[in-house]
C-alpha cells in the first residue's frame, strides 16, 4: 500500500514536482497551498506523514503544526527557506519530527521521510515500561505519573521514553539527539535542555531536588526512578 503524504506549501510548482517525484517511491501525495485546505485534507485523508512549509498565507507553519498536534501524532517534516537555528528549535519543540531547509535535493527529502516513518513504525518491544512512579504505554504513546496521564508533545514523550527505558543510564545530549532523530547536530542541543525542562514542569519535578530526572552536570540526564528521597544538587 502506498504511503500517504500530505504537503502543505504555498509553492504550487514545488508541490507538483514533489508529487511526481515521490510517486516513484510508492508515495501517494495530496497537497494544499493554503493551511485551511491542508488542515481539512488532514481529516479527510489521514496521511502517514505531513510535509509542512513554515512561510504560509493565513497562518505560519508553527501555528499549523500546533493545530495538527492538538489532535494527531502524525509525523511532520518542516520545510522552509529560513534555516535559522531558532526556527528549527521552535519547530521541533512544537512537535515537528524533522526539519529540512530549502533548497534541498528531493532524494534527501525521501531519505528523511523514510527515516522518520521507520522510527515511528518500529514495533515496541514492550507494551509498557514502568520505572518508579512513571509508566510509559508504548501502544498509545502515553506517559503516566502515579497512574495519571500526562499531556506531552511528541518530542517530550519520545525523550521521556528514552530516559525511562533505561533508568540510571546517563544520556548525553548527543545520545538523546541520536535516539530522537538519527543525526548528530549541535544546533539542537538547546532543544534537549528545553524539552527536559518542560517534561519536568509537567511531572512536577523540581530540578534542584529531582525525584525523577536528574541532571548530571557536564554529562547529560538520567532517570532516577522516583522511588526514595529527592537528590539535592547544586545549580
Amino acid at each position: 500500500m502506498n504511503t500517504r503524504i500530505l504537503i502543505i506549501d504555498d509553492d504550487g510548482k514545488l508541490n507538483g514536482l514533489l508529487t511526481t517525484f515521490l510517486a516513484g517511491f510508492n508515495m501517494a501525495v495530496s497537497s494544499a497551498v493554503r493551511p485551511s485546505v491542508g488542515l481539512r485534507l488532514m481529516k479527510e485523508h489521514q496521511p502517514d506523514l505531513v510535509i509542512l512549509d513554515l512561510m504560509l498565507p493565513e497562518m505560519d507553519g508553527f501555528t499549523v503544526c500546533r493545530e495538527i498536534r492538538r489532535t494527531s501524532k502524525v509525523p511532520i517534516i518542516m520545510l522552509t527557506a529560513r534555516g535559522e537555528v531558532a526556527d528549527r528549535i521552535v519547530g521541533l519543540e512544537l512537535g515537528a519530527d524533522d526539519y529540512l531547509a530549502k533548497p534541498f535535493e528531493p532524494r534527501e527529502l525521501v531519505a528523511r521521510i523514510q527515516s522518520v516513518l521507520r522510527r515511528c513504525r518500529q514495533s515496541p518491544v514492550q507494551d509498557s515500561i514502568v520505572a518508579g512512579r512513571v509508566r510509559i504505554d508504548t501502544l498509545t504513546r502515553t506517559a503516566y505519573l502515579d497512574n495519571r496521564a500526562i499531556d506531552l508533545s511528541t518530542n517530550e514523550y519520545n525523550l521521556l521514553a528514552i530516559l525511562v527505558g533505561q533508568p540510571g543510564r546517563v544520556f548525553s545530549r548527543d545520545d538523546i539527539l541520536q535516539e530522537l532523530r538519527g543525526m548528530d547536530c549541535d544546533a539542537f542541543n538547546r532543544t534537549v535542555d528545553i524539552t527536559v525542562s518542560r517534561i519536568r514542569q509537567k511531572l512536577g519535578d523540581d530540578p534542584r531536588f529531582p525525584q525523577l530526572i536528574k541532571t548530571v552536570w557536564g554529562a547529560g540526564y538520567t532517570f532516577v526512578g522516583g522511588n526514595g528521597e529527592p537528590i539535592e544538587i547544586d545549580v
